[in-house]
């Protein structure tokens, strides 16, 4: 009786948090079905049906189509920049010992603590000097090297607890440093890399104030930037606005439920542990 009451109180508990979660999201789903001319921003359909032209309409008058296409260019790049250094640096703090190794660590740790407030205006000023406002180096190089803090801290986190049997296995076979990493320890760790890439994905998608202060120009704006300008424009069409946010928010969406599986593997553990 216990276990069950235990196990009743738990799927209450998380009925509960889902509904929470789920509500916003069904509010916004519904009110992007609607119809522009009625302010109901409730949680049913409209009797005519879902009105599928609110999002051919606000992807026609945002120009959400290039600014898509600039988030996915600048979120591709940083995430495979991010990914490929992230694991060379915390494969050299996490296995390798030599000289130096723990200070530079913490002089990535330290860039987890500077908030980006503090520095944007130093970037942009840095940037601007060197001619690249109103580029995409402007909001990759800086993306990256935010992110890069973060998945270097969680790489050799990894590399800390991976068997090391493992790696003492593959040098007896005769792998070298370089086959080690990319032969044995990298396909172990898929688990905590996907967890990586997904977080890193969406904080580089989600990016709002770097954008707007690093881009001035239309052709640069990415879709947060682009989606704050939108509502400037039709404050007042709850639908159309609806309709972009679910726009820009589906593609974290798939991403997430693509690579799900691994990533609360990562976030478990995600690593052979002797």
């Amino acid at each position: 009786m216990t276990t069950r009451l235990e196990r009743g109180v738990t799927y209450g508990i998380l009925t509960l948090f889902a509904v929470i979660a789920l509500t916003p999201v069904i509010g916004i789903l519904s009110t992007a079905f609607g119809s522009q001319d009625s302010l109901d921003t409730g949680f049913s359909l409209p009797e005519d049906g879902p009105h599928w032209s609110n999002f051919t309409d606000a992807w026609s008058r945002g120009h959400f189509g290039t600014y898509l296409g600039n988030s996915l260019l600048v979120t591709a790049v940083v995430v495979a920049v991010t990914t490929v250094l992230a694991v060379l640096a915390a494969y050299a703090f996490g296995v390798m010992r030599f000289p130096g190794s723990t200070v530079l660590f913490h002089l990535f740790v330290i860039g987890l603590t500077l908030p980006q407030e503090a520095l944007v205006v130093p970037l942009y000023f840095d940037l601007r000097w060197a001619g690249l406002t109103d580029t995409y180096w402007a909001l990759i190089l800086p993306q990256t090297a935010q992110s890069l803090a973060f998945g270097v801290f969680w790489m050799r986190t990894y590399f800390r607890s991976s068997a090391r049997a493992v790696i003492e296995a593959a040098r007896i076979d005769g792998a070298d440093t370089w086959t080690t990493l990319w032969r044995v320890l990298v396909p172990m760790g898929r688990p905590a890399i996907s967890t990586m890439v997904v977080i890193t994905f969406m904080w580089t998608w989600n990016e709002f104030l770097m954008a707007l202060v690093m881009v001035s120009d239309e052709a640069h704006r990415t879709v947060p930037l682009g989606l704050a300008f939108f509502q400037g424009q039709h404050s007042s069409d709850a639908a159309l606005l609806a309709a972009a946010s679910v726009l820009i928010a589906l593609p974290v969406v798939v991403v997430y439920v693509a690579l799900q599986r691994r990533f609360i593997e990562g976030m478990l553990g995600g690593a052979v542990k002797e």
